[in-house]
């Protein structure tokens, strides 16, 4: 008998393992964020907080006037949002960044799901992208509620109403809206830097605390930055400008150049960080449960990479701008003082109900002088003494007014009138409808710190 072969079936193909759809991949870590109690209440507060806060500061007789645009936020509803909007760029922002990227990685060491989502996704490349994103979704929808909700409750408590710019000049509600709106689209590109500082500090960290305080330590340390004496391109190249920047939009002159860069700036380290966070992330060794960040290669990864970024960015500023200095002297602050006085003198004649006059017609100059003349007339400081004269048609005698000024190192001041009394030595001025808040009394203004400094 002859035996039969048997042929042994041929293996079946085995099927190649692809990743998860990356969309289903962001719908699933957009859940998990917006499942935590925390995130509710903040997208809760973001929504509905700053339309009360605005609302009931609105209607109040003390006004913040430490803060730029707060004097006015009885006279234009949209002076509120812009007033929340410079709080946010101090502490809100670098906080809510904080809670929402800082943490987003971190929570899977704490939990010790890295395997679980592994094999689930099967693409650490997607996963980082994924959690990036739901990270971007969620803290674009903070900042959008923050500026709805600030809007909303200006325009209720005071109006939609002309606003009076850094320059003094009258911006009618329509030019007020739209530069409200880009006020706030600029403010977006600082806070992608720390977005992804926090990405950055929840993967190089681990499960560490201190990924989480990124941001909002990050957020401290250059406010007190900004507070200090430095060349006005060391200060423009720090991610944290455009925070300041915007207040360009509201001169009479738009500085254009000083939003752009700070736009660009805070692009460039949003860019660096991330890219870091990433190169971090697709390295690491997921089979390592003990896993508890980069430790001591943290400082080489990402110090010497961001240095460069911040010294790259000096000299590219320096290249692209005349910024000299600390970008705040005498004839900048004459130049500005003059135009808003002009601009405010005409305002309370109106309130007066005085025959209008043109800046034109003014003639209005200043002089100024800080701390005497062994002291030279550049830089911050509240020593600055500035004396404003201005013409009137038809009157043989020229006027002047005294002003006390305190000029920030980001290149705001806020005018304090010294004498005379009836020019700007009270608070309100009696109009024929009544007192009124006195325009001249006190006001801010800005310089713009990119700008050419004249030596005078």
């Amino acid at each position: 008998m002859t035996a039969a072969t048997i042929t042994a079936p041929a293996p079946a193909p085995v099927a190649a393992s692809r990743p998860a759809p990356a969309r289903r991949t962001y719908r699933f870590e957009l859940v998990k964020l917006l499942a935590q109690w925390r995130i509710r209440l903040l997208l809760l507060a973001c929504w509905l907080g700053p339309a009360g806060f605005v609302a009931v500061v609105s209607k109040q007789s003390s006004l913040p006037s430490d803060t730029v645009f707060g004097r006015w936020m009885g006279q234009s509803g949209w002076a509120g949002s812009l007033v929340v909007l410079s709080f946010c760029c101090s502490w809100v922002l670098p906080f809510l960044t904080s809670l929402v990227a800082g943490d987003v990685f971190a929570v899977e060491d704490r939990l010790g799901t890295w395997r679980h989502l592994l094999v689930a996704v099967r693409s650490p490349r997607r996963i980082f992208l994924a959690k990036a994103a739901a990270s971007l979704t969620v803290i674009g929808a903070l900042v959008a509620g923050l500026a709805a909700s600030g809007i909303v409750g200006g325009l209720a408590a005071a109006g939609n109403r002309t606003l009076v710019g850094l320059d003094g000049q009258s911006m009618a509600p329509g030019s007020a809206a739209g530069a409200v709106l880009l006020a706030w689209a600029v403010a977006l590109a600082p806070t992608l830097t720390f977005a992804a500082v926090g990405l950055l500090g929840s993967v190089a960290l681990g499960r560490s605390p201190m990924g989480l305080l990124a941001p909002a330590v990050l957020g401290l340390l250059l406010q007190l930055a900004q507070m200090l004496p430095m060349p006005a391109v060391v200060r423009a190249a720090l991610p944290s400008f455009a925070f300041l920047s915007w207040r360009g939009l509201f001169t009479e002159s738009v500085q254009g150049r000083t939003v752009v860069v700070g736009i660009l700036v805070s692009l460039a380290w949003a860019a660096v960080a991330a890219g870091l966070a990433y190169w971090i992330f697709v390295r690491r060794n997921f089979t390592d449960v003990a896993y508890d960040g980069a430790g001591r290669r943290l400082v080489l990864q990402v110090g010497a990479p961001l240095a460069a970024v911040l010294a790259l960015g000096v000299g590219v500023v320096a290249v692209a701008t005349p910024a000299a200095g600390s970008g705040i002297d005498r004839p900048k602050l004459e130049t500005s003082l003059a135009a808003a006085y002009a601009h405010l003198y005409r305002l309370q004649a109106h309130e007066l109900n005085r025959p209008d006059v043109t800046e034109r017609a003014l003639r209005t100059g200043a002089t100024c002088d800080k701390g005497g003349s062994l002291v030279d007339d550049t830089g911050a400081g509240n020593d600055w003494r500035c004396v404003v004269t201005w013409h009137i048609p038809g009157a043989t005698a020229t006027g002047s007014a005294i002003y006390q000024l305190d000029v920030t190192a980001d290149g705001r001041y806020v005018a304090d009138g010294d004498g005379p009394q009836s020019v700007n030595g009270f608070f309100q001025v009696r109009t024929p409808t009544g007192d009124a808040p006195n325009p001249l009394w006190q006001f801010d203004g800005d310089v713009d710190l990119l700008s050419a400094t004249v030596k005078g």
